[in-house]
């Protein structure tokens, strides 16, 4: 499975404890060194069962810099696709690519269920 996060983000912190402690074995790839090609952002977004726009990260400077909220809404699904394969700083995370589902973002109840952890 792979985990990919920004080593500063908090919540990305709070998820890589969380695996860590359920015991969970991942490889780590950092989104600011190696960012999603358009290729695995393309395969990722439909197995997460959300909008390819969840994938972006909102709340970042590039995302405002850019000022995508009022582009996003005219861009093509492909457009979309290739501008996230542009800056990983762009792509929200953390990112949990399991082989049957993707999750983005980090909310410990979804992640247990995905992940197959009773309570």
């Amino acid at each position: 499975m792979l985990y990919v996060t920004y080593p500063k983000c908090t919540t990305c912190q709070k998820a890589k404890k969380f695996l860590d402690a359920h015991n969970i074995s991942y490889t780590e790839r950092n989104i600011k060194e190696e960012n999603p090609t358009a290729a695995e952002i393309a395969s990722w977004y439909p197995k997460s069962d959300k909008k390819i726009e969840r994938f972006f990260n909102t709340s970042g400077l590039v995302y405002r810099a850019e000022n995508l909220k009022d582009k996003l809404p005219t861009m093509s699904e492909e457009e979309k696709v290739a501008m996230l394969a542009t800056n990983g700083m762009l792509v929200k995370r953390p990112i949990l690519v399991l082989d049957h589902k993707v999750l983005v973002g980090f909310k410990e109840a979804e992640w247990k269920e995905a992940l197959g952890i009773a309570e």
